[in-house]
């Protein structure tokens, strides 16, 4: 039987997301790729340090087990394959058990996630990123400079989401946008028992569930909502996730506080949002990545 991919958890992710490559980064934009190949062909002994998704994905794969492979990584990168050499051996000097990847010299790739089965794409391009969410694959760009997680939480994979438009779809957020606060509430209040329909990173956020309930004796995750949302309209967002069979660990409906500081209580591998100000906010205290999806993001 040939290798498959099925029925395992598989993020697909660039060198970037995983790795810091900003100062090599900062030789391509200012010359070209021929210079950037060279300075990473340069640095091939040389392990990249830890970039702003590395706590993320290292524990996830641990995950894994001899009897059990629940998880798979996938290097989906724009870098060339001669830079692809040092993405490889960074991830072997951690120990991370990354064995699969597609170099494009700069073409998109997010092409590749569908014979993935991708849950979960994380890239510093924007446009990559649009891309896999009109496909229907979770994706978000993420903020290189974001703070990076701590080591407090060593096995427990710590997630927060956004809700309207990332969890759920944008339907509440285009009354918010079009009518203010008041018609949202009056909305949401009157649609407490109609679940919400999914949005763009629903399907993670179920294939999430489903590895938390195979269970490893070490390992854990602990979801979290974070939502501009308050009374009444958090009924519905508790009544969807009900209506789906999926619990998170912690819901916060701040209304329109600001969400770094209580992330940073939170202490997340990861945080997930549409808007760039939550995001912008978010990254001075975790790693986060912008979901350029719904009205917010015309």
């Amino acid at each position: 039987m040939g290798a498959t991919l099925d029925g395992k958890l598989v993020v697909a992710i660039s060198s970037r997301a995983l790795f810091d490559f900003e100062e090599e980064n900062e030789v391509f934009e200012q010359t070209d790729d021929r210079a950037y190949m060279k300075l990473q062909l340069e640095r091939v002994e040389q392990p990249a340090r830890p970039g702003v998704a590395f706590s993320m994905v290292r524990k996830l794969l641990s995950f894994n087990d001899v009897g059990a492979q629940r998880v798979e990584v996938v290097i989906l990168s724009r870098n060339d394959p001669v830079s692809g050499m040092r993405v490889f051996r960074s991830a072997q000097h951690y120990g991370l058990p990354i064995e699969r990847g597609s170099f494009t010299r700069g073409q998109p790739p997010w092409r590749y996630l569908r014979p993935l089965k991708a849950n979960l794409f994380l890239s510093a391009h924007l446009s990559d990123v649009r891309a896999a969410l009109d496909a229907g694959v979770p994706a978000a760009q993420v903020y290189p400079r974001s703070v990076h997680a701590g080591d407090t939480h060593p096995h427990e994979v710590r997630i927060a989401f956004d809700g309207d438009a990332v969890l759920f779809s944008d339907e509440a957020e285009r009354v918010y946008q079009a009518q203010g606060l008041g018609a949202f509430q009056r909305h949401e209040a009157s649609k407490a028992s109609q679940p919400l329909p999914g949005g763009p990173f629903k399907p993670l956020l179920e294939a999430l569930h489903r590895l938390q309930q195979e269970g490893t004796p070490h390992m854990r995750i602990r979801t979290a909502l974070v939502t501009a949302r308050s009374a009444p309209a958090h009924e519905r967002a508790i009544r969807t996730l009900m209506d789906w069979n999926i619990e998170v660990d912690e819901a916060m409906f701040l209304g329109g506080l600001d969400k770094g500081e209580f992330l940073r209580e939170f202490e997340p591998d990861f945080f997930f949002d549409d808007q760039t100000g939550h995001i912008e906010s978010a990254a001075r205290h975790v790693p986060a990545g912008h979901v350029a999806s719904g009205i917010s993001n015309p």
